[in-house]
C-alpha cells in the first residue's frame, strides 16, 4: 500500500506562517486566531496518524508545523499584551490614537 500525506498539513503550515505576519501587522488577534486554527488542524491530523501510522508519510512535517503554530500563538499573545499595555500606558484609546497621529506626522505620512 502506498503511503499518503496527512490532509491538513499544508493548510496548517500556511496558516501558521501567515499568523507570524498577522502578529507584526495587527494587534495580535489575527495571529492568535490563525495559529489556533492551525493547531486544531494539526491535532486532527495527529489523531488520524495515531490510528494508522504506516499509512502516512509526512508526520515529521506535521511536527514542524505544530512548532511553528505554537510560536505564532505565543507571538500573537505577546503582541496582544503589548498592544493592551501600550493603550493603557498612553491614557486609553484616545491617547494611543493621538500618539500614533503624531508619529505619522513626524514620518511625513498625511493624516485624514
Amino acid at each position: 500500500m502506498e503511503q499518503q500525506k496527512l490532509p491538513n498539513v499544508t493548510i496548517a503550515m500556511i496558516l501558521s506562517i501567515v499568523s507570524f505576519l498577522c502578529c507584526c501587522v495587527s494587534v495580535g488577534i489575527g495571529g492568535i486566531l490563525l495559529s489556533g486554527i492551525a493547531l486544531f488542524l494539526v491535532n486532527k491530523d495527529a489523531k488520524l496518524y495515531q490510528q494508522n501510522p504506516e499509512d502516512y508519510s509526512n508526520y515529521s512535517t506535521l511536527k514542524t508545523v505544530k512548532t511553528i503554530a505554537i510560536i505564532g500563538l505565543v507571538l500573537g499573545v505577546v503582541s496582544l499584551a503589548w498592544s493592551i499595555f501600550s493603550i493603557v500606558s498612553m491614557g486609553g484609546w484616545e491617547g494611543y490614537m493621538e500618539q500614533n497621529k503624531e508619529l505619522f506626522e513626524q514620518l511625513g505620512v498625511p493624516s485624514e
